[in-house]
C-alpha cells in the first residue's frame, strides 16, 4: 500500500510541473526565460506579488538571401544611340540586353561602356569624351563619371543617364 502511495505521489509531481510550466506562478521578477503575465491583487497586510511563466521560443526565421541585380550601358557614338538595361539576374544579360537595347535604337556599331551590380552608373557626355562610373551611391557614380569625361578631354561634360541596381531577396 505505501508503495502504491509512494508512485501515485510521485506521479502527482511529474504532472503538477509539467502543468507549472504552462501556468502563472509568484515571482520577484522575471528570470532568464521567462515574462511577467501579471500581478497578485494583495492586501490586508499581504504585498502585491508578480506572476511569471515561463518564455515561449520563438521559431527563428532562415536567414534572407539576397540575388545581384545587373545593369549596363552600350553606346554607338558616331549615330549618338544609347542602350541601357537595369535589373538583370547576371552580368551576360545585363550587357546582352544593354547592347540589344542600343541596336533596338538604331545603332550600328554599340560598344559596351560599363556592366554593375548593387551599386549605381552614370555616362557623362561632352563635345568632345565620354565617362562612365559606377558607384554605391548615384551622386558619386554621377560626379566620377563627370571626372572621367573631363579626364578625356571634356570641358563641357554634362550626366547624360544615370541609375542603379539593387540586389533583391529571394526566397
Amino acid at each position: 500500500m505505501k508503495t502504491f502511495v509512494l508512485w501515485g505521489l510521485l506521479l502527482g509531481l511529474l504532472i503538477s510541473h509539467q502543468l507549472s510550466h504552462a501556468q502563472a506562478y509568484p515571482c520577484s521578477g522575471p528570470g532568464p526565460g521567462e515574462v511577467v503575465v501579471g500581478q497578485t491583487p494583495g492586501g490586508q497586510g499581504v504585498a502585491s506579488m508578480q506572476l511569471c511563466q515561463r518564455a515561449a521560443t520563438q521559431q527563428q526565421q532562415p536567414p534572407v538571401r539576397w540575388e545581384s541585380r545587373w545593369g549596363a550601358i552600350a553606346t554607338d557614338a558616331p549615330h549618338a544611340v544609347l542602350g541601357t538595361s537595369t535589373g538583370q539576374k547576371s552580368q551576360a544579360s545585363a550587357e546582352r540586353a544593354a547592347t540589344n537595347d542600343c541596336m533596338a535604337k538604331g545603332g550600328q556599331n554599340c560598344v559596351l561602356q560599363i556592366s554593375y551590380a548593387n551599386t549605381c552608373a552614370a555616362l557623362a557626355v561632352s563635345s568632345k569624351s565620354t565617362g562612365t562610373a559606377s558607384r554605391v551611391g548615384l551622386a558619386d557614380a554621377e560626379k566620377a563619371a563627370t571626372k572621367a569625361c573631363q579626364d578625356g578631354g571634356g570641358s563641357d561634360c554634362r550626366i547624360y543617364y544615370s541609375s542603379c541596381t539593387q540586389s533583391q531577396p529571394i526566397q
